[in-house]
């Protein structure tokens, strides 16, 4: 045997006894593992906790839910001052500007004169020839009844006393003054004045410019009062007492109308006067129309007026809503149900009348007295299930 292959015998040995010596350690250890693990203690199983939930003892009373809406003021009456005649706007007050207020019978706009003074002075002369004819007619007519009776005949004849001429001058006397009369309402109209207590919204005249008549010379409103039309639901209007009816009993309710102006909110207290008279055809509410009276009279004060075209919100005092319970929104479900709270501590699943919602408060109906609701509804929470109250709140209804 060569040097070379007794050192390869030798190799190969060495490699055999590895492989025994590393295989038996893994072995014994894997018999170490699994005869030496520790046994297995018994848990104790716990019993899970009940739930703990806040309850309200349901008191039924009489609510007076508000309702709320918005809307955008507007004046009860806006008109536009129209031109009666024509003629070149000769002057303005300093009252016809954007914004001015005035007072009823101020003048507001001067057309020229002159033409409606000339119409005047002619229909005064024709007044003049028609006074005289109807004098020279009835000397006439006295003069024909002395020359009748001189012929001694019984009867005249109307013609030769000289009536039917004589009622035709009177009546042409009458037409005459009427033509007087005519032409100094024209010139009159010339002096445009203001209608009643108000405030120029826009004006479309000034000096210089000929209107003619039926010409807009401006958009007044009265400020005596204001409107604000309220849109009324379905479910809203069951809850307010709306005069739908006019009666000389009727009592309408109270609004609170509130704005943010200047960076500050605003109130101001009016009641709703009257509804329109159609639903509207593509929302279906009904429109209830709040007024509130002088709303530019406090002069004095820091709240500013109910200017024309300021959005609102309102706030309409409800009719008494009959043995109801006002609860927070988290006690009603989804579908229009209660949890309630029996003598077992175990929960009972109880359908109610909703009659309004808001944004954290629900009032219904359907709850006796007494009964315990859970204040807030939760996933864990079940019909059957058993629980534990943590605090009874009192119904603040």
């Amino acid at each position: 045997m060569t040097e070379t292959s007794q050192k390869s015998s030798r190799f190969s040995r060495r490699r055999l006894f590895g492989s025994v010596a590393f295989t038996g350690a893994g072995l014994a250890f894997c018999f170490l593992v699994l005869v030496g693990k520790p046994a297995t203690q018994p848990t104790q199983i716990l019993e899970a906790r009940r739930p703990l939930v806040d309850v309200i003892t349901a008191l039924p009373s009489d609510h007076s839910i508000t309702v709320r809406t918005q809307g955008t003021v507007e004046p009860v009456r806006r008109v536009g001052l129209v031109a009666q005649v024509s003629g070149k706007v000769e002057a303005v007050s300093d009252l016809f500007l954007d914004g001015r207020f005035f007072k009823a019978g101020d003048t507001l706009l001067q057309l020229e004169k002159a033409d409606y003074e000339f119409a005047i002075a002619r229909a005064r002369a024709q007044e003049a020839a028609a006074a005289q004819r109807v004098a020279e007619e009835r000397g006439r007519n006295q003069q024909a009844q002395r020359e009748w009776r001189d012929l001694g005949a019984s009867e005249a004849n109307e013609l030769f006393l000289r009536k039917p001429q004589l009622r035709a001058a009177e009546a042409s006397l009458v037409a005459a003054k009427a033509d007087v009369a005519a032409a100094e309402l024209a010139l009159d109209r010339t002096t445009v004045r203001a209608p009643f207590d108000g405030r120029l919204e826009s004006k479309s005249a000034d000096i210089g410019q000929f209107v003619a008549p039926g010409t807009v010379l401006a958009q007044v409103y009265a400020t005596d009062r204001i409107e604000v039309h309220l849109p009324i639901s379905d479910s809203q209007l069951a809850l307010l007492d709306l005069p739908l009816f006019e009666t000389t009993a009727t009592i309408y309710p109270a609004v609170i109308l509130s704005a943010r102006f200047g960076g500050e909110r605003w109130q101001w207290l009016g009641e709703i006067s009257r509804v329109e008279a159609r639903i509207d055809r593509d929302s279906r509410v009904t429109f209830a129309i709040a007024e509130v009276s002088n709303p530019f009279a406090e002069s004095d004060s820091e709240r500013p007026p109910l200017t024309p075209g300021l959005f609102v919100e309102a706030s309409i005092a409800g009719k008494p809503i009959r043995q109801s319970v006002e609860l927070p929104a988290t006690a009603l479900r989804g579908d229009n149900t209660v949890l309630l709270v029996n003598e077992n501590s175990r929960l009972e699943r109880l359908p109610v009348e909703l009659l309004r919602r808001e944004r954290d408060r629900v009032w219904v109906r359907g709850i006796a007295a007494g009964q315990n609701v859970v204040a807030e509804q939760s996933g864990l929470l079940a019909a059957g299930a058993t629980i534990e109250i943590a605090r009874v709140k009192e119904n603040n209804g």
